[in-house]
């Protein structure tokens, strides 16, 4: 799921009543050929797949981020196990910009011991500000007019004034407090007085902890690394007169390939396409094996055993490339499509993190009731045949809001319906999920987004399992028939835009 490129606002989760309807109804060919799919893709063979990432993650420096060898034995896993099975495969290639770093960023304190390395990335301890040059430093942590405890919001000014470098030892290591001034004057000020490297450290009150933001440096002219940080680190390093740290950045940014790899039946009605998509890549920082190595496993796997079944309209699986850049490889396959085939795709169900270990079972909000945004006619059913699968199973399920943070997002707004399971990213559990789903509250529904730690421990097991089951129970249903979705006046009108601003997906409102 891809990062922010801002704050983040995320959006409340609404619990949905237990559906008292059973699965949802079929009979005859489809009915068969559910049971036989959901009874053939096992939770157990998922995580096969999912090991396979992990140990391809393994070979590859410890990630599959698009524009890396990680990816593209990734890619060629998937393809491979695809042509194998007898299905039309494509690779799609498309140039975009990495944005990432050559070595991995270091902050660790060296003293006083025991020696504490941070963890980068969003959500996690530090991140690189943009902006930031390349560069290493050592040296004595230098706090900078700190407000600690801190005070109201915004009332900090520490690093704001040259004053504030009064005394300051040039070589030091400047520890400075977010407040009321941008970024870039309180690392000026600080290559002014000499420091040698720049942390900034989020100030402190609710809401103003993590590090949850792009902070950045409003251009070229910084000379020293300079780093973001959670409060909570921040506090860390001024808590001891004397504390030492080491810095490294070593980014890059550069023009790259990567893929996407579609997949089809040869059978079925080509003038009616069922669509299924997750994002294949994961972020630099780790392996990417709950995000979204779930997703392409869950998808993969139903691919693999559906295989030999002769359905009555064309399916087609999805990995996307350069997801966590943007969501691009989706929005260039919707871009390139031509319009006359975009019409053809009668609806799209997307999978991004389907085995959270803290998870909710979430389900994309398709008739809007729940966020007060719709996804396109036909989404609503989409969201309907997802809550008939876990009424059916007996468990609980809720909405999550249709708001452009993953691949789904260039269907709807080509007005192709769309739909999917979502088990959390960064936001906590709050009591009531806890209640209801089980798992712990006050704890991000996946700790590991977006982080090292997102391995093979990374995945629960039973999420995984269920959420095969309800991507198999829907593929195979639609396989057979799309019902009203897709018929004329919803996919058929596929070249209709979405009315301004009803879907906005536009990258300051997007996450993972």
């Amino acid at each position: 799921m891809r990062s922010l490129l801002g704050a983040i606002t995320a959006a409340a989760v609404v619990f949905l009543p237990l559906a008292v309807a059973g699965p949802a109804q079929a009979h005859g060919r489809d009915d068969a050929a559910v049971r036989k799919l959901v009874k053939d893709v096992t939770g157990k063979n998922v995580k096969k797949h999912l090991k396979a990432f992990q140990a391809i993650a393994d070979a590859n420096g410890g990630t599959r981020v698009s524009g890396s060898s990680g990816f593209d034995a990734s890619r060629d896993y998937v393809a491979r196990k695809l042509r194998d099975a007898g299905y039309e495969v494509t690779i799609q290639p498309f140039e975009f910009t990495f944005d990432g770093y050559r070595t991995p960023p270091v902050l660790k304190r060296t003293s006083p011991a025991p020696a504490k390395t941070y963890t980068y990335g969003f959500f996690q301890d530090y991140v690189a500000m943009g902006e930031s040059p390349a560069g290493a430093a050592s040296g004595t942590v230098q706090a900078v007019d700190l407000v600690l405890p801190p005070g109201p919001a915004n009332s900090s000014s520490s690093g704001c004034e040259a004053g504030d470098f009064a005394g300051f030892v040039p070589g030091n290591v400047a520890l400075m407090q977010r407040g009321t001034c941008n970024f870039r004057v309180k690392v000026d000020n600080a290559i002014a007085a000499g420091a040698s490297a720049a942390i900034v450290f989020n100030e402190g009150q609710e809401g103003r902890t993590e590090v949850d933001l792009n902070p950045v440096l409003g251009g070229p002219g910084v000379t020293i690394p300079s780093f973001f940080t959670s409060f909570s680190v921040g506090q860390e390093l001024a808590a001891t007169a004397g504390t030492a740290v080491q810095l490294n950045w070593d980014p890059v940014v550069e023009q790259r390939t990567t893929y996407n790899v579609i997949a089809q039946t040869k059978k079925g009605d080509r003038n009616n396409v069922v669509m299924l998509g997750a994002h294949l890549d994961g972020v630099q920082e780790g392996p990417g094996i709950n995000d979204n190595g779930s997703g392409s496993a869950g998808i993969l796997e139903v691919a693999l055993q559906f295989a030999k079944t002769k359905p009555k309209n064309q399916v087609r699986f999805a990995f996307w490339g350069a997801e966590e850049f943007g969501l691009l490889g989706s929005e260039h396959y919707v871009a390139t499509l031509p319009e006359a085939e975009r019409a053809k795709i009668a609806l799209y169900l997307n999978f991004d993190m389907i085995a959270s270990p803290n998870y909710t079972f979430g389900i994309y909000d398709g008739d809007g009731d729940a966020f007060g945004t719709a996804g396109p006619a036909g989404s609503d059913v989409i969201e309907e045949d997802f809550e008939k699968f876990f009424a059916g199973r007996g468990l609980p399920y809720t909405a999550t809001a249709f708001t452009g943070r993953s691949d789904y997002g260039a269907f709807i707004a080509a007005g192709i319906p769309a739909g999917g399971l979502f088990t959390g990213a960064e936001v906590l559990k709050t009591a009531e999920e806890a209640a209801i789903f089980g798992g712990t509250a006050g704890v991000p529904l996946d700790p590991c987004y977006h982080s090292v730690c997102d391995t093979i421990a990374n995945i629960n097991d039973k999420a995984l399992d269920v959420n095969s089951d309800a991507i198999a129970t829907l593929t195979a249903r639609y396989a057979f028939d799309t019902g009203s979705i897709g018929s004329a006046g919803t996919a058929g009108a596929a070249s209709a835009k979405r009315s301004a601003g009803a879907h906005d997906h536009k990258p300051a409102d997007a996450a993972s």
